[in-house]
């Protein structure tokens, strides 16, 4: 079952205009990044601090029915907000891709593991190997599994 509670959509309006419309059309619109063709998926996420549903546009990065969630923040020098959200609450995550929603527990990988979830990330947007050069810190992944 989805996560449910009170929706508090992201302060960025570019944002929540794609949550909105990704969801209103299951994907159909709404499910590229800006001019890239590139799909991507909703990740859903209950607040570390507020433990408010929040809903973050993530580009699919998507293997054998598991997600890689690429906490880039486009290089920037500090985690994306839902980073710590995924921290915070690992088993509280919803997956929207298209028309599927995916109730799914999340771990965050290192080693080979890491390596290998990073290629096909970079594999499916070729940029997040140019963020890593723009940032000192330690890019993090996550796979993101379903749960039954």
């Amino acid at each position: 079952m989805p996560l449910s509670g009170e929706y508090e959509p992201s302060t960025q309006e570019w944002v929540r205009n794609q949550v909105d419309l990704y969801e209103r059309t299951n994907g159909q619109q709404g499910g590229t990044l800006s001019d890239t063709g590139l799909p991507v998926i909703i990740l859903w996420t209950l607040g570390a601090k507020t433990g408010k549903l929040r809903k973050t546009p993530l580009m699919r990065v998507e293997h054998e029915g598991e997600y890689a969630l690429i906490a880039s923040k486009g290089g920037a020098p500090e985690h994306p907000f839902w980073y710590y959200n995924l921290v915070a609450h690992p088993d509280k995550v919803t997956i929207h891709d298209r028309d599927i929603l995916m109730d799914a527990i999340v771990r965050e990988v290192e080693g080979a593991e890491r390596v290998l979830w990073w290629d096909r990330a970079v594999a499916a947007f070729p940029p997040y190997a140019e963020y890593q050069t723009k940032t000192s810190r330690h890019i993090p992944v996550f796979v993101a599994k379903a749960v039954s």
